[in-house]
């Protein structure tokens, strides 16, 4: 059985990502486990009494750990195998600490705003448990609808060694049903060092894919690139890969699509981690 950790905050977001999680498998292939992280109020003691002041909310926490509560009995309803957790603080402690009990398989998350420019200047909470966690992230946009995954596309370079991500980005399209597709954008800004065609006869080699499941494109834009390549083809899910990188690679010569691609694409991205142990 497959643990999915769904970090939620009561919104239609959160009720996304409970849903894709969902898609994953069949109710006996998924155990649930939820999560909310309260944030309890705290008046600002340099604010004058009554300026500005919100209303504070009788039976806040009570009513949340209730919703929290409700989330649970449904999926359980479902058939799934689900717990909830209850944390109080921010929302990335609150999943590392959760990913560090539980060590579940995966973790799908929603994503609120639009990649605005604080977004890309510091990393929203999203993003950055999608870059840091030890485990694959799924990330829902608020624009898309969980659907079964039926069309995936596997976003790469073809400049690195992919095979251990592979192993396990295959074994999933496989549990879904799923058609692949490897897709590398060349960009005007991109590195491309490395002969494709070595890692694409890897690839073929190690997995029996045919030469048809690889498309190579020229895009002005490596994430316009990929966005409309899946759009062209009704990609139900985007799954790309993060790697470590140099401070200079980070943020001078080679700024992460991944990043870009998590904070603004409206398309589901499912990001594994090349330092990931041999989980889903």
């Amino acid at each position: 059985m497959k643990k999915i950790l769904v970090p939620i905050d009561f919104s239609e977001n959160a009720d996304r990502a409970l849903a894709a999680a969902k898609l994953m498998g069949s109710p006996a292939d998924i155990q649930l486990i939820i999560l909310h992280s309260y944030q309890p109020y705290v008046p600002d003691a340099t604010v004058p009494a009554g300026v500005g002041a919100l209303p504070i909310e009788n039976g806040t926490e009570e009513a949340f750990r209730n919703r929290l509560e409700e989330y649970v009995a449904r999926a359980r309803s479902e058939g799934y195998q689900a717990e909830g957790i209850w944390a109080v603080g921010g929302i990335h402690p609150a999943v590392f600490e959760a990913i560090e009990e539980h060590r579940p398989d995966m973790v799908v998350m929603g994503r609120t705003g639009s990649g605005g420019f604080l977004d890309k200047l510091i990393g929203s909470s999203t993003t950055k448990i999608a870059l840091d966690a030890p485990c694959p992230v799924l990330i829902v946009p608020p624009q898309s609808e969980p659907k079964a995954i039926r069309k995936v596309v596997y976003a790469t370079q073809l400049e690195h060694d992919e095979i251990n991500i592979l192993r396990k980005v295959m074994r999933n399209v496989e549990h879904w049903g799923a058609q692949l597709t490897f897709l590398k954008i060349r960009g005007a800004v991109q590195p491309n060092i490395q002969p494709d065609h070595q890692y694409i006869e890897e690839i073929q080699t190690v997995f029996g894919v045919p030469a048809e499941s690889f498309v190579i494109r020229e895009a002005d834009s490596v994430r316009g690139g990929i966005e409309a390549y899946c759009d062209e083809v009704g990609a139900d899910l985007l799954i790309v890969s993060a790697r470590q990188r140099t401070f200079i690679e980070a943020y001078i010569t080679n700024p992460s699509v991944t990043k870009k691609l998590i904070l603004d694409t409206h398309i589901p991205v499912l990001v594994y981690h090349m330092k990931d142990d041999d989980r889903l």
